[in-house]
């Protein structure tokens, strides 16, 4: 049997490596159906794996239950069941987790507020894949820094 030389294992650990945002762990928050379903076939489109709930307390007892499973949580910021805010602060305070909010209008004070709370980044609705993607490679680079 062959063994394989130094330069092209290391070639193929990058080749690896670069795959990296290809099965990135999601977990996405939005009580509006159509917009999730959106946010789902674009994950899906970029290769992620992402798990979808329609609200934030479902949301936390996932994450609470297996915060590991995931490498990171995209949340609506208009949400009936619990104020958004409120679930990245509690992500914030119990997890290791990076946190992007969206929103259907860029409000200054309201993406301020995501950021001022630990949000990696604030996105406007309709997201599109190159975000998704952009995201995708700083958390592989590690410019998403976690909480």
């Amino acid at each position: 049997m062959a063994t394989m030389g130094g330069d092209q294992r290391q070639m193929m650990e990058a080749a690896a490596e670069d795959k990296f945002p290809d099965g990135l762990r999601v977990l996405a928050v939005d009580d509006d159906c159509v917009c999730l379903k959106v946010l789902d076939n674009l994950l899906h489109g970029c290769k992620y794996h992402p798990t979808t709930v329609t609200d934030a307390k479902t949301a936390l007892n996932i994450l609470r239950a297996g915060k590991e499973k995931f490498d990171v949580v995209i949340t609506d910021v208009r949400m009936q069941d619990m104020d958004s805010f409120k679930l990245l602060e509690l992500i914030r305070l119990e997890m290791d987790l990076p946190v992007i909010m969206l929103s259907e209008d860029c409000d200054k004070k309201a993406v301020m507020k995501g950021i001022n709370h630990g949000a990696c980044d604030y996105l406007v609705k309709p997201v599109h894949t190159n975000e998704l993607k952009t995201y995708g490679s700083m958390l592989k680079a590690g410019e998403i820094l976690k909480q």
